[in-house]
């Protein structure tokens, strides 16, 4: 038979397993930390995956650096899903002037096709929009986005 208040314990518990595994939470009392950081690190390349189905020319761009390029940025920040995971890693490298040609070419054309602010989803453009990052340049008008200029290889 189960006490009142049990389940609020076990849910809080839970919670603090999930921060630890996808948010960089510390580590619940009872738990293995080896387990627990693999099933992290585990996560992240699942993640990682993910992430580059949505974003395949900033993951290509980075090739064999993606998995780690990913896990670095990712590692303690909780996900607000693989697109919006991409977009913020792939802003976060233009700012550090980092981010690859192939990833330019990518963040510009999502630019210019949607609008985001990064906190709240993507929403489709109406009007016609202009948008760079690394040298590239992409243009939407008519409902239509096209890639003006490449970013310098």
């Amino acid at each position: 038979m189960s006490t009142p208040g049990g389940g609020g314990d076990l849910a809080a518990r839970q919670a603090e397993l999930v921060a630890a595994l996808v948010a960089g939470g510390p580590l619940p009392p009872g738990f293995a930390p080896a387990p627990v950081d693999a099933a992290r690190r585990a996560l992240l390349r699942k993640r990682a995956g993910d992430v580059a189905r949505h974003w395949p020319l900033l993951a290509a761009g980075l090739g064999d650096a993606w998995p780690a390029t990913f896990a670095g940025w990712a590692d303690g920040r909780p996900t607000n899903g693989s697109l919006r995971d991409g977009w913020d890693l792939a802003r976060e490298l233009h700012r550090r002037g980092e981010l690859p040609p192939l990833g330019a070419e990518e963040l510009a054309v999502r630019e210019a096709a949607s609008r985001y602010d990064g906190a709240t989803p993507p929403r489709p453009r109406r009007l016609p929009a202009l948008a760079r990052a690394g040298g590239a340049v992409a243009v939407r008008l008519a409902g239509r986005v096209r890639l003006l200029r490449p970013a310098r290889r």
